[in-house]
């Protein structure tokens, strides 16, 4: 460990044995949408690069008002070979989310492009937001940023199922996150989120990662008893829901309210 650290309230609560908690942003595109992550109990924020129109430099931007408030910036890039990995991690980020990882191979290309080496083989560059843009020695900023660079593979396949062992047993990987929606398409059971073929992938998946000192993580399944059900049984990375569906939620129940009220 290096002299200094960069705070990181994901695994200080996973470390803790309590879940972290965190809000898929796909439709904020400045660092509001962070202070509002904070300010209703999220830990992080998952800028959703895969599904959304968001260029570099708005997503620096939101990692840096994320990193000024508390929370956990964090980004699903579009694969394990998507080029701008380094580039959002340079810019604030605090982890990454590598979608459909499906062997062990595609995990280790992930830490490669997530963490410096010994681990992996990210370049290195000066002047890190991380640090306030101090000049920090590379004998104190490598370690501090290896161990703020959380590297996420998402099991979303019945490949990536089938090899979850060989996934979490890659040194680096810090988390198994299970993308329900994806997992149960490629299953041939979309939306059936209470199916025993996807609650056993769930607990095989935490069962990996416990073994391999990984944690695991639940995604895309947007509902509170069964996010707190997998807390339950050993999942600590939990996307709670989109500011999309917050928003949409809200304003339905909302408008509903005030038809309802007016007829009675």
């Amino acid at each position: 460990m290096s002299d200094i650290s960069i705070p990181n309230p994901v695994m200080d609560r996973m470390r803790a044995g309590e879940p972290a908690l965190g809000m898929t942003v796909r439709l904020g595109h400045n660092g509001d949408i962070a202070r509002i992550a904070k300010g209703t109990g999220h830990d992080f924020i998952f800028i959703d690069v895969q599904h959304s129109l968001y260029n570099p430099e708005t997503v620096g931007h939101m990692c840096l008002a994320a990193l000024g408030c508390g929370v956990a910036p964090m980004v699903r890039v579009r694969s394990v070979d998507d080029p701008n990995t380094s580039l959002y991690l340079d810019n604030g980020a605090t982890g990454i989310i590598f979608p459909d990882v499906n062997n062990a191979a595609e995990a280790q290309r992930a830490v490669d492009t997530a963490k410096f080496g010994p681990i992996g083989k990210r370049s290195v560059c000066g002047g890190y937001p991380h640090f306030d843009y101090r000049s920090v020695p590379l004998t104190q900023a490598i370690p501090a940023l290896n161990e703020a660079a959380m590297v996420v593979c998402m099991i979303e396949t019945v490949e990536g199922l089938e090899n979850v062992e060989k996934i979490a047993a890659v040194k680096g990987v810090d988390v198994i996150h299970v993308g329900s929606n994806d997992l149960l398409v490629n299953m041939g059971k979309p939306g059936k989120f209470d199916d025993p073929q996807i609650v056993a992938a769930q607990e095989r998946c935490i069962a990996a990662a416990k073994a391999h000192g990984k944690f695991a993580g639940i995604g895309g399944n947007r509902d509170v008893e069964r996010q707190a059900a997998a807390v339950k049984k050993g999942c600590l990375f939990v996307t709670t829901q989109s500011d999309i569906g917050f928003l949409s939620a809200a304003a339905n129940a909302w408008t509903s309210g005030v038809r309802k009220a007016v007829k009675a």
